[in-house]
């Protein structure tokens, strides 16, 4: 059964601006699946050829070197949507992605995907946006990874995750553990708590029952300057 229309615009906010052909032909692509804590969506290497958006839940992408050592990338919290350069390049998947809570995802086929790359005005704007964002927000994670302290590090991770366009459905609020912070972030959730008690002493944000809130985000993105 195709997605409804206006299930769509909630988890998909690049499909308001399409036409009506445009969102049928997006509604008859994408499906909604639930992956459980701690697993696989897809793993380096594999032909992973869908598009995917985060509905609920959080996904980290990271990779693992040949000398055993983690690297965390990023994390994807709802609204989130990733993949499209594999997609457009039909190539196999450079890191994996993983579920660190149970997490549900709508996942666009390539087919479909490829049509709105190639028909619609609108889909091409908001790919352009996409990754001219992600280009910025990953140099961004490379510069406080080299130069930053745990904290400014944690700050950092936390500031990434309330990108108005890599992230358009969020609040000031994010329910996160303080375990899921520190798998994103590559440290252990003891030093994880660490830092984030820093920052609620300083006034950067306020830990909650199984989240937090930020109080001063522009504080948390500049964060050790």
């Amino acid at each position: 059964m195709m997605i409804a229309v206006d299930r769509l615009k909630r988890i998909a906010a690049w499909s308001s601006e399409l036409t009506g052909r445009e969102v049928e032909a997006a509604r008859a692509g994408v499906t909604e699946r639930t992956f459980q804590p701690n697993e696989f969506i897809c793993m380096r290497g594999d032909r992973f050829d869908y598009w995917t958006g985060v509905v609920s839940g959080l996904v980290k992408v990271s990779n693992v070197s040949r000398g055993g050592k983690a690297i965390s990338f990023t994390g994807l919290t709802s609204g989130a949507w990733f993949g499209e350069g594999s997609v457009l390049k039909n190539e196999p998947r450079r890191y994996d992605a993983v579920a660190l809570r149970e997490t549900r995802l709508a996942i666009m086929d390539r087919a479909t995907f490829l049509w709105l790359f190639e028909n619609s005005v609108a889909f091409n704007r908001f790919l352009v946006a996409q990754l001219n964002e992600r280009v910025g927000h990953f140099m961004g994670l490379l510069e406080y990874g080299r130069m930053l302290d745990a904290t400014g590090r944690v700050a950092r991770c936390i500031a990434s995750l309330f990108n108005p366009i890599l992230y358009p459905d969020k609040t000031r609020h994010l329910e996160i553990t303080q375990e899921e912070v520190g798998a994103l972030s590559g440290m252990s959730r003891q030093n994880a708590n660490q830092c984030l008690k820093r920052l609620e002493k300083e006034g950067m944000l306020r830990l909650d029952y199984g989240g937090l809130t930020i109080l001063d985000l522009e504080g948390l993105r500049h964060y050790g300057e």
